[in-house]
């Protein structure tokens, strides 16, 4: 039984490690592909319009999933599911690089949370 947890995980191990290689974006890159995402989330990714998510210093991890889960219709949004259709895997790991590296304007939830 201890071999073949072993196995289970060092498998495990080597998938996740296989992930994170692939996942790795260029920041450089992703900036020449957000001509779009601009208009509503800002060139720096600080949108100043509060209906449209701030992805500046977001996790690059985080930033990819959403755009896949928009990609293949998890996340419902028409926008956003047209845009990501357009992205490559490769384009969407470094659109997230690029926004991940961006310093962000995010504050604190005061005065967003109903009831304060």
């Amino acid at each position: 039984m201890i071999r073949g947890f072993s196995l289970i995980a060092i498998g495990a191990f080597l998938a996740l490690a296989a992930t994170q290689t692939f996942a790795a974006g260029d920041p450089a890159r992703g900036k020449t592909k957000i001509a779009t995402c601009v208009a509503c989330h800002g060139q720096d990714g600080n949108a100043v319009d509060p209906q449209y998510p701030r992805l500046a210093g977001q996790y690059a991890d985080y930033l990819a999933q959403a755009l896949h889960e928009y990609k293949d219709g998890r996340r419902d949004n028409a926008i956003m599911k047209g845009f990501a259709a357009t992205l490559s895997d490769q384009d969407i790991d470094d659109v997230s690089a690029y926004f991940a590296t961006m310093p962000t304007k995010l504050q604190g939830l005061e005065h967003h949370i109903q009831g304060e």
